[in-house]
């Protein structure tokens, strides 16, 4: 509502929003008597900052009702900010916890993995040695009750329910737990502890010799984790690596950076940044990196940001690796969090980033015009760009050449040097239906429950393709429970869209082990392209 409004009503209020800035920036640094300093400061400046010096005294002095700065400030600033970049953001305290909490590497909870598909808090999994796990919650339990609440059956978002089971370390909830074969309610008591947060979500050999990992964001403890990765993968014989950067929007400039270091040979560049006054920080490898030598495919799409951009850019333009997917996000801009006495926080943009043949990746943008910038996405969607490359175009003025030769671009992402098409070939109505109405997932749940004490005993993933392959009945039984849900089968449908249905089905059961997103992505890639064809290039078939 304000944005719609803000040239017409709240327009006037930005010409005081530097003030207001000023005046938390000033408390922040221990200033007593902020207002006065800050226009002492402003009085030296240029007219616009008289004018907003003037603006602040007329509030003050000439309003006809008191004005809270505070709160004046919680909706100026936002406005003020909109006026920048699209990345650059004013966060209120209220919401700083849960923006950084997932880059900590950490928070303080029970440590369960749940989800709510059918209004039940359902335990998928239950984190080793965790606070629940030496309480004894079991995977496939059902919590009917938090404290002296009922969730179970009562619609409650999910988000109330994780601010119910999460709280300081060291606190204790009790929980109804309704278990298989047991009347009434398992009641425990967790104590609450600190539960990791693994940035790498996914890590085990895909096919002999060739590693998967999976990297969700750049947190705090990203290098240190991929470090372990790569240890654990070369004690399996692994030599050669896909690293899937598909979705992931960013986060630490630093941890990129130390993870491209693992790749690259001392004294290559991996990125550089450069601000208003053209002053530029290099970084470059050290020579330390542990995978200096291994064969590595990127894997990237348009969700890809930021820090993966600078990770992928790194590789490409040292000619080391091949980036396979579909073109990237396209954020090239760096921003500090900048403290407030308060607790919230300013995103400010900084600096831009260069990948090492000098490359901006940041993609065009209007200062003030977040809707345009924000259907991007959607307009390469329409112009054919995630269905093929040659729908995509460059300016020629942002061409740059590595030092192998390869041509590559700026400007708006990275573009693959293998570029992998999406695929809606095996998408049919019928899979649209089962999928889309959450009868898929709601099957695989029912299933997890039926064989629980078998789920609950597999421990590899050859353990895992061998429970499924035995299930011969599976994929029928399947078809008939979603009848059962209402979507009646369409053979014809269901026989090309056989294969998707299947691997879907296999990897949420995979998930529902102790291995969780390893058993998901080992049972999902079959039916990723971009992952077969990565398959094949580090086994030497390149069709581009």
């Amino acid at each position: 509502m304000y944005r719609n409004s803000k040239h017409t009503v709240i327009f006037p209020l930005i010409l005081s929003a530097g003030v207001v800035l000023g005046i938390l920036l000033g408390q922040y640094l221990g200033r007593h008597d902020t207002a006065s300093q800050i226009r002492g400061m402003l009085s030296h400046m240029s007219v616009p900052s008289n004018k907003l010096t003037y603006t602040l005294s007329l509030i003050e002095n000439r309003y006809v009702d008191s004005v809270s700065m505070d709160s004046l400030a919680e909706h100026v600033i936002p406005l003020l900010v909109r006026e920048l970049d699209p990345h650059s953001v004013y966060i209120p305290a209220s919401e700083m916890a849960a923006l950084n909490e997932p880059l900590e590497g950490e928070f303080d909870g029970i440590g369960v993995v749940f989800n709510m598909a059918t209004d039940t808090v359902i335990v998928l999994n239950v984190i080793p040695h965790g606070p629940s796990d030496k309480a004894g919650v079991k995977a496939g339990d059902r919590i009917v009750e938090i404290g002296d609440s009922l969730v179970a059956g009562r619609k409650i978002p999910q988000n109330e329910v994780v601010k119910m089971l999460r709280g300081p370390r060291g606190s204790k909830v009790r929980l109804g737990l309704g278990r298989q074969g047991i009347d009434g309610l398992v009641e425990v008591e967790v104590e609450r502890g600190i539960i990791p947060i693994r940035s790498v979500e996914s890590a085990f050999r895909i096919v002999d010799g060739i590693g998967y990992v999976k990297l969700g964001q750049f947190a705090r403890t990203t290098a240190g984790e991929f470090r372990a990765a790569l240890d654990t993968l070369r004690a399996q014989g692994v030599s050669k690596l896909i690293f899937d950067l598909r979705g992931n929007s960013g986060g630490f400039l630093d941890q990129a950076i130390a993870v491209a270091n693992e790749f690259l040979h001392e004294g290559q560049l991996i990125v550089y940044t450069e601000d208003r006054r053209h002053e530029q920080l290099r970084e470059y490898a050290d020579g330390t990196g542990s995978a200096q030598e291994m064969e590595v495919a990127v894997l990237i799409d348009e969700a890809s940001a930021s820090s993966s951009e600078i990770l992928a850019g790194a590789l490409q333009d040292n000619d080391r690796g091949t980036i396979v997917g579909r073109r990237s996000f396209g954020k090239g801009l760096v921003q500090q969090q900048i403290p407030y006495a308060d607790g919230s926080a300013l995103r400010l943009t900084t600096a831009r980033y260069y990948t090492p043949t000098g490359r901006s990746i940041q993609k065009p943008y209007t200062i003030g015009d977040d809707e345009s910038y924000e259907e991007d996405l959607w307009n390469r969607y329409r112009n054919n760009e995630f269905f093929s490359a040659d729908s995509i175009r460059f300016a020629d003025s942002l061409k740059r050449t590595t030092p192998g030769g390869k041509v590559v671009y700026g400007g708006g992402g990275i573009m693959p040097d293998v570029f992998v098409p999406a695929d809606t070939t095996d998408v049919t109505k019928y899979f649209i239906e089962v999928a889309g109405r959450n009868i898929l997932y709601r099957y695989t749940i029912e299933y997890a429950d039926r064989h629980r004490d078998a789920l609950n005993a597999v421990r590899t993933i050859g353990g895992l393709d061998s429970l499924l392959d035995g299930d011969r009945r599976l994929f029928d039984d399947f078809i008939a429970y979603a009848a059962r849900k209402g979507v009646a089968p369409r053979y014809d449908d269901i026989a090309r869209s056989h294969k998707l249905i299947e691997a879907q089905l296999r990897a949420y059961i995979g998930r529902n082990t102790s291995l969780e997103d390893d058993g998901f992505y080992a049972q999902i890639y079959p039916v990723d392209d971009v992952i077969v064809r990565a398959i094949g290039i580090l086994n030497g078939k390149r069709d581009d």
